[in-house]
């Protein structure tokens, strides 16, 4: 005879289903997953996969696709001035287009379209898609952007906590980041910099603007 509670009793299986629907509502956000992926880790870990690293505006947007204008091929080649990225639609883990806005700057690790799914292209909805082969697109997943201004990055770099998009830390210098990129300078170099005193910074940004002769002009 099966007990009293047995998973074959509709009534205890919900309860059961209940129970664990609490738990996960509990846990940190930190640990939960983000519509249904895993943390893939800081930037510092997710561009080695990335198909294309580059810094970038952004110069249009319609529905979820993001054109945007290369200003540096950071890693691999984009071979144009200009390129697709698809973010979020339907349950996609990108995020939304609307966090980056017309002329905002970034640095994007991409990955490439190789293949569409089934239902990844409806031509009456071209502009909400899972994209087009050769188009890129951005993980939502780990630390796949982050932002660029002036001469310096911020956002998900290195050893940050999950999920976490603007994260508490100085700025780093885009120079840096170039280095690291091209392997010569370490993540311990990245996440120094990341801890640096801000007036340091300042006073290293400061610098830079004098040598290139752009104080008073």
């Amino acid at each position: 005879m099966l007990p009293a509670h047995s998973s074959r009793d509709p009534g205890a299986l919900r309860k059961v289903q209940g129970v664990l629907a609490l738990l996960l509502l509990c846990l940190s956000p930190a640990l939960r997953a983000e519509c249904g992926c895993l943390w893939q880790g800081s930037f510092s870990e997710v561009q080695q996969s990335a198909d294309l690293v580059v810094a970038a505006t952004v110069a249009h947007i319609k529905g979820n696709a993001v054109d945007i204008a290369v200003e540096e091929d950071l890693r691999g080649r984009s071979y144009l001035d200009s390129i697709r990225v698809w973010m979020e639609t339907q349950d996609y883990c990108r995020p939304p287009a609307e966090d980056f806005p017309v002329g905002s700057r970034w640095v994007f690790a991409l990955k490439r379209i190789t293949e569409l799914p089934e239902d990844g292209f409806n031509p009456s909805t071209p502009n909400q898609s899972f994209g087009r082969v050769d188009d890129y697109y951005l993980s939502s997943c780990g630390g796949y952007w982050l932002s660029y201004s002036g001469e310096a990055v911020t956002g998900n770099l290195v050893n940050a906590p999950r999920w976490a998009r603007d994260p508490d830390m100085t700025p780093v210098l885009m120079d840096l980041l170039r280095a690291f990129l091209r392997n010569e300078a370490s993540s311990n170099a990245l996440l120094q910099a990341s801890r640096e005193d801000p007036a340091l910074m300042d006073l290293m940004l400061d610098t830079k603007a004098f040598l290139r002769g752009d104080e008073g002009s």
